[in-house]
């Protein structure tokens, strides 16, 4: 059984970030992409949807500062609050705990103007100020690229394994090279890639079409040593899910691989 995330911080005093004292996280995953648009927060939604249906606590915590779309996806409308001992995030409608900068905000279309070390230090209090009860899987949503933001995240938070979301084309081979690298760089295991938009099969002749073009993401991720652990399709069912807030009620086997490797990752 994994230790509580509070006793591995008090073992690595070079994570500055400490929880908050009545918070317990033992998987923390971070979800990157090396550019936008490739579907990052999806991915983030779809996998703690997946480990809560597997019967685990899990959680989001949503990095994305400027461009948050977790809470439009889980269809929430209630705000964040705070009592006399931290703050309390959301729960979606199946009882995943989310906190996201909308969260707070009087409004969910007013921008966030801010210079990056106030984004860097919003995310650090999420995980500082929140208190997150018996999180068996913590996904944060990543903003996209390899900016300071995300050097804070990995500064500041033990995280147990980085999955990379892509697309099909060619210009993948720079975009993951760019997120291994930086992976290998702050020392965090990189568990897989994650293509999405990657094929849409036609509803009229059952034909699979690639949109995009072939894919490169096999041939880079094993430059790389890593394996593709799922390919999600252009589907408008999960355009529809998410527009109307329901991504919880999408079902989906593409993403059962990286589901049993993160029980694995908890066993261990």
């Amino acid at each position: 059984m994994s230790e509580n995330r509070n006793e591995k911080t008090q073992e690595k005093p070079d994570f500055t970030a400490k929880l908050h004292m009545q918070s317990s996280v033992k998987k923390v995953i971070a979800v990157v992409s090396g550019k936008g648009g490739v579907g990052k927060s999806l991915v983030t939604s779809m996998m703690a949807t997946k480990m809560k249906k597997e019967g685990f606590n899990s959680a989001i915590l949503d990095a994305d500062i400027t461009g948050p779309s977790i809470p439009k996806a889980f269809g929430i409308k209630e705000k964040a609050f705070a009592n006399e001992l931290g703050m309390l995030p959301v729960k979606s409608k199946t009882g995943i705990d989310i906190i996201s900068i909308n969260l707070l905000l009087k409004e969910e279309t007013d921008p966030v103007v801010w210079r990056g070390p106030l984004i860097g230090g919003t995310v650090k209090q999420f995980w500082s100020d929140v208190i997150w009860d018996n999180i068996d899987y913590m996904f944060i949503d990543m903003p996209p690229g390899t900016g300071d933001v995300s050097l804070t995240v990995f500064q500041s938070i033990a995280v147990d394994g980085i999955i990379i979301v892509t697309s099909p084309q060619e210009l993948v081979s720079m975009i993951v090279s760019k997120a291994v690298k930086m992976a290998e760089l702050m020392k965090i295991p990189i568990i897989g890639v994650v293509e999405n938009m990657s094929y849409f099969m036609c509803p009229d002749c059952g034909k699979r079409i690639n949109v995009f073009g072939e894919s490169h993401t096999e041939e880079v991720a094993k430059k790389h040593n890593l394996k593709v652990l799922a390919k999600i399709p252009i589907d408008t069912e999960i355009s529809k899910a998410c527009d109307a807030g329901e991504i919880e009620m999408y079902q989906t086997d593409f993403l059962n691989e990286l589901t049993k490797i993160l029980i694995e990752m908890e066993e261990e």
